[in-house]
C-alpha cells in the first residue's frame, strides 16, 4: 500500500475516511473511480485525489454514490473513530 505524500487539507470531513475505507478494502484509485462513474457520478482522477486528500469540498450526490460503492451509510463516512 503506498504511502500518502502530502498532508491532509481542510475542505471536506470525508476524504480521509474515504481513502481508508477503499485502502483498507484493496481497492485501487482508478477501479474505485470507474465504479463512480459508472454510477453517474462525473469525477476525474485529479478531483478524486483532492477529495480524499480533502482538498476540496464533496458534492452530496458524491458523498452519496461513494457511500454507495462502498456499501456503507453516509453518516459512516463522517465517522472519525475510523
Amino acid at each position: 500500500m503506498k504511502i500518502r505524500k502530502q498532508i491532509y487539507g481542510n475542505k471536506n470531513l470525508v476524504g480521509k475516511n474515504i481513502e481508508r475505507i477503499r485502502k483498507d478494502r484493496g481497492i485501487k484509485q482508478k477501479d474505485f473511480i470507474a465504479q463512480i462513474q459508472i454510477m453517474g457520478c462525473d469525477m476525474n482522477p485529479t478531483s478524486y485525489s483532492k477529495l480524499e486528500g480533502q482538498l476540496r469540498s464533496a458534492t452530496d450526490k458524491e458523498i452519496y454514490v461513494i457511500a454507495k460503492v462502498l456499501g456503507i451509510t453516509m453518516e459512516e463516512l463522517f465517522d472519525s473513530q475510523g
